[in-house]
């Protein structure tokens, strides 16, 4: 198993040159830029939806928000940049030297992929603070959406699956099949507004609140004071419940048609029909003997359904309750063009998911010793 485990951390390596190859060559080729960016600003002419961090822009290059400020220049120049015209091209050069595009396209990347080597991913083009300080400011959002979407839904998932399973064409299973179809096909963020609009104050009932992650008086509690304070809990979970039943509302549908299904294929098989015929009851049966067979395919699925939830499925959520996490995060930066906030959480994204695969399938071994991944090629 050590040899498997080597192979497949080696192998990260070049998975994950080639994830951030094909993200550098997309940005490459993708219209504007962070200079564009800021000759935009320069201009008066941009029109970012996320322009809210404009103003720490100028602050960082150093210069005014008028394109006096430059050094304007009398004859027209010839750019590359869109907007540059009317500036002195000296300025334009300092920009490109700013956000490091005066390498080449292959040095920058060589450079960057050394940096992330050593978990060294810069500091952000038009926030005055690292990326990992932003990073890591964000991850409470994402981890509690997340952690507890992910937790939730298998909750309901796997008991509601083995039930149906067992029940397999009665009335239970044929109701419930209904309303988890129905959840599934209703949008989370549909139902995330419906939420707002009847129990957080939109034109029925203010129950709960519309934003962030606990109550101002709560904010600045050290983690073992909110720990050790009940209250503190009880006004996270109050906040959490909204955002959290918009993101399940169909997320446990296909874990628990997957978990039924996986059950009755068992179920079928002839090892469950000799465990009966030596007098196991059916929960010793199901339990025993069935519950770690059938299980497997649902570990198969679970990194998916884990680093999605955790990092790409909270952006509409995150927004509609304004909830500052990586999701938001992530798509402010591609449409402001900040280039090392979205190619570092690509990076510590594509990280995570290969190590969740992973362990993955070490837990595979650990539930059932007859596979093993020694014998297989990689």
């Amino acid at each position: 198993m050590s040899a498997y485990i080597a192979r497949r951390l080696l192998l990260m390596i070049p998975t994950l040159i080639g994830i951030m190859l094909i993200s550098f060559v997309i940005v490459q080729f993708a219209p504007g830029g962070p200079v564009e960016r800021v000759l935009a600003q320069l201009q008066g002419s941009d029109n970012s939806a996320t322009s809210r961090f404009s103003g720490s822009a100028g602050g960082d290059l150093g210069v005014g928000a008028q394109p006096g400020a430059a050094g304007l220049s009398s004859d027209p120049i010839s750019s590359k940049y869109r907007g540059a015209q009317g500036l002195d091209p000296e300025f334009v050069k300092s920009l490109e030297k700013q956000f490091g595009f005066d390498k080449p396209a292959p040095e920058r990347f060589l450079l960057m992929m050394w940096n992330y080597l050593r978990f060294d991913f810069g500091e952000s083009y038009f926030r005055d603070v690292s990326v990992v300080s932003l990073i890591i400011e964000k991850m409470p959002v994402s981890i509690s959406l997340g952690l507890w979407m992910t937790l939730i839904s298998y909750g309901i998932s796997i008991p509601l699956g083995i039930s149906k399973a067992v029940r397999d064409g009665s009335r239970f299973d044929v109701w419930t099949s209904g309303v988890i179809v129905v959840g599934y096909a209703i949008p989370g963020f549909l139902f995330a507004i419906l939420l707002i609009v009847l129990f957080a104050g939109g034109s029925f009932f203010s129950v709960f609140p519309l934003r962030g992650l606990w109550s101002d008086e709560y904010s600045r509690m050290t983690l073992l004071e909110w720990l050790l304070s009940p209250r503190a809990m009880l006004d996270y979970a109050w906040h959490m419940a909204l955002p959290l039943a918009a993101m399940t509302i169909g997320a446990f549908a296909t874990t628990t048609l997957l978990t039924k299904n996986s059950f009755l294929d068992e179920i079928r098989k002839q090892y469950v029909q000799t465990a009966r015929m030596k007098g196991l009851t059916e929960n010793q049966v199901l339990y025993r003997h069935v519950f770690r067979n059938a299980m497997l395919i649902l570990i198969a699925g679970f990194p998916g359904t884990f680093i999605g939830a955790f990092f790409t499925g909270s952006l509409l959520i995150e927004t509609i309750f304004s909830l500052d996490g990586i999701g938001l995060l992530g798509f402010e930066s591609v449409v402001n063009r900040d280039y090392p906030v979205v190619f570092a959480t690509a990076y510590i994204f594509g990280l995570m998911g290969l190590l969740v695969g992973l362990i993955s399938d070490l837990t595979y071994t650990w539930i059932d010793p007859r596979i093993d991944f020694e014998s297989r090629e990689v």
